[in-house]
């Protein structure tokens, strides 16, 4: 299988299924010295674990991370990190009926078609569980990221038609509500939403958005490695993700490049923008202001819904899928959203290090000679 690894320098390889006996990731291109302990880890792995709230999939997973290598006494090592979480709730029998059809919705006739074979038990690769070696990998970026001085944000922007009004912003709210909404009042009318939706046996789709600030200006690629191109990649990477904006997104083309563009302007010797309709990134490279970044996430696809299909035989059938689902996928992934920014928020730093010879010069004539 291709496709499981991640980034240039800070890269990481994600392993492992849904009701496999353990899923995880390696990460090489950490540098060493970073101080790394398993809690650091699992603050973030408890963001996206399921079972947290009634609207959240019932799977009962302590999601406890094992770092298996790459930290001694406390410091990362510089040699590849391996992190591993054990699957303890599992109940691959719920699955069973489906691997003679396809679901709607689920990458089931997808993978059949690529591999001739599928992992039916919840999805196996193709499943949202994937994920949490990318945010296990992601907690250890995040944390580089801020001791460079760089923090990420990411929330609810809305669940179906219920959106927060940004003027009433308040990221404490963000954590104290199972929604993972900034307004507590769009909170409530989400939820209340949302249990209509559970109460017609179905399911509900949201966007989620991502600030990132103190991004110096600089970082990214003209071409083929633009920031925002690779941010773009890395949202589509996440399995729900159907569309991704950055800045004003599609907003900007009903308007005159007199409305869009960002005026610039001197502030305290430096330079600045009056507005931030580009959202942080002008021509592949950070502007130095706020990333605004957006994604949008589809309606859980397994719902308690009869649905039509189709068999491995070409019959035609009606279906009621079983098993414990999230009535929406949101609230659990922004987390995801945050670390696979971060990922690549990292590795495009890390690049950006060789752009200028004299910020290599820099670095080797002013290295400190290791004491022996």
């Amino acid at each position: 299988m291709a496709g499981s690894t991640y980034g240039t320098i800070f890269k990481i390889t994600t392993w492992g299924e849904s009701h496999g006996k353990a899923l995880g990731v390696v990460i090489d291109g950490c540098p060493a010295g970073l101080p790394l302990q398993e809690e650091d880890i699992q603050f973030y792995l408890d963001r996206r674990r399921p079972g947290a709230s009634h609207i959240t999939t019932q799977r009962k997973e302590a999601d406890r991370v094992e770092i298996l290598s790459g930290v001694f006494e406390g410091k990362t090592t510089g040699t590849p990190i391996s992190l591993m979480i054990h699957n303890t709730s599992q109940i691959s029998g719920d699955y069973n009926e489906i691997a003679s059809y396809y679901r709607p919705g689920h990458a089931d006739y997808t993978f059949d078609q690529k591999y001739g074979f599928r992992d039916y038990r919840g999805g196996g690769r193709s499943s949202g569980r994937e994920t949490i070696g990318r945010v296990a990998a992601g907690a250890i970026a995040c944390k580089i990221l801020k001791l460079l001085g760089i923090t990420l944000c990411a929330y609810t922007r809305s669940i179906g038609p219920i959106e927060a009004d940004m003027s009433k912003f308040d990221r404490q709210v963000i954590a104290q509500t199972p929604t993972a909404m900034p307004d507590p009042h769009a909170a409530k009318a989400a939820l209340a939403y949302l249990e209509t939706t559970r109460q017609e046996n179905d399911s509900a789709g949201g966007c989620m958005e991502c600030l990132v600030e103190g991004l110096p200006a600089g970082i990214g690629e003209p071409v083929f490695e633009k920031l925002d191109a690779n941010l773009a990649k890395a949202m589509m990477s996440i399995g729900a993700v159907k569309a991704v904006e950055i800045g004003d997104g599609h907003r900007v083309a009903r308007r005159h490049g007199s409305e869009n563009n960002d005026a610039f302007r001197m502030e305290e010797g430096n330079v600045k923008k009056s507005t931030n309709h580009a959202g942080g990134i002008l021509g592949g490279i950070s502007d130095g202001d706020t990333i605004v970044l957006r994604a949008y996430v589809k309606p859980t696809p397994s719902i308690f819904r009869t649905q039509e299909t189709v068999n491995q035989s070409g019959q035609e059938i009606d279906i009621n899928i079983k098993g414990r689902h999230d009535p929406i996928i949101v609230p659990r992934a922004i987390v995801v959203m945050e670390c696979m920014t971060a990922l690549t928020i990292l590795d495009a730093m890390l690049i950006h290090m060789t752009a200028r010879l004299d910020f290599v010069m820099d670095f080797y004539t002013n290295r400190r000679t290791p004491s022996i």
